[in-house]
């Protein structure tokens, strides 16, 4: 498998790489543990040494100050542009790939402790990522940003106000954030679990038309953050729980 060579392959990473921010991840992977089973909880803590996912959730972004892991930057999205259909990665490499692989690597039963811890700290970071709309990108414009906003005054770009501007203007912790958010009911959790990946990359290219909704100048503050915080929120609460799936189909 191309992507198991993880910690050899060399390529320039970019800005579009970047996830959603510490907040978000960290929301994401709480989310997860409340709804992982006894048994699954307890494999992935020995296997974190103890860590929690929600921890560990922004390893891929801090391990960008490695050159080693220079590889890994294509593998945070993925582009489809409007009116096309997804048909393969690149050679470098994408999301969807990537996502697919390590689940794959973990279900073998074949990588050591440490190819294993590195594993799954990546797949739990990358299913995060993959719900933030402007990781599935249209070709255009790097994942939003090469869109310059002035968001609450102040110079920023598309791509981070979605990562980490809205969600940080909440002002909350991330157990906060967990605690307004996690309450969907079971019948839609099951519903979520159980939705192939491709469904998730859908869901966020139909979002695209939202996200880039501005007014004239790319001036946003409060309206736009009013229009969106509730989709923010539901892509953060899917997220959490298609890992704890995900996380339940190889440890449970």
């Amino acid at each position: 498998m191309r992507i198991f060579s993880i910690i050899s392959l060399s390529l320039l990473i970019t800005i579009e790489s970047f996830g959603w921010g510490q907040n978000g991840h960290r929301v994401i992977g709480q989310i997860a543990s409340n709804h992982l089973s006894k048994k699954a909880q307890k494999q992935i803590e020995m296997i974190l040494n103890g860590q929690s996912i929600a921890m560990v959730s922004n390893f891929m972004d801090e391990i960008k100050s490695e050159s080693k892991y220079d590889s890994l930057g294509p593998w945070h999205y993925c582009t489809i542009p409007g009116g096309t259909t997804y048909s393969g990665a690149p050679a470098e490499g994408d999301i969807i790939e990537a996502i697919n692989t390590y689940i794959s690597l973990l279900k073998s039963g074949t990588l050591s402790k440490d190819e294993e811890a590195f594993s799954l700290k990546c797949l739990i970071h990358l299913v995060g990522d993959i719900h933030q709309p402007l990781h599935v990108g249209n070709g255009d414009d790097k994942g939003g940003n090469d869109v310059k906003v002035t968001y609450f005054w102040e110079s920023s770009n598309l791509h981070r106000v979605w990562d980490s501007g809205i969600i940080d203007g909440q002002n909350l912790s991330f157990t906060e954030y967990v605690n307004w958010i996690d309450h969907a009911p079971k019948t839609q959790f099951e519903q979520w679990k159980n939705d192939d990946i491709m469904v998730w990359v859908k869901e966020s290219m139909a979002l695209r038309p939202q996200v880039y909704d501005m007014p004239e100048g790319n001036k946003i503050n409060y309206r736009y953050n009013y229009d969106n915080i509730a989709t923010v929120n539901l892509r953060l609460e899917q997220a959490g729980i298609r890992l704890a799936g995900v996380l339940e189909q190889i440890y449970n």
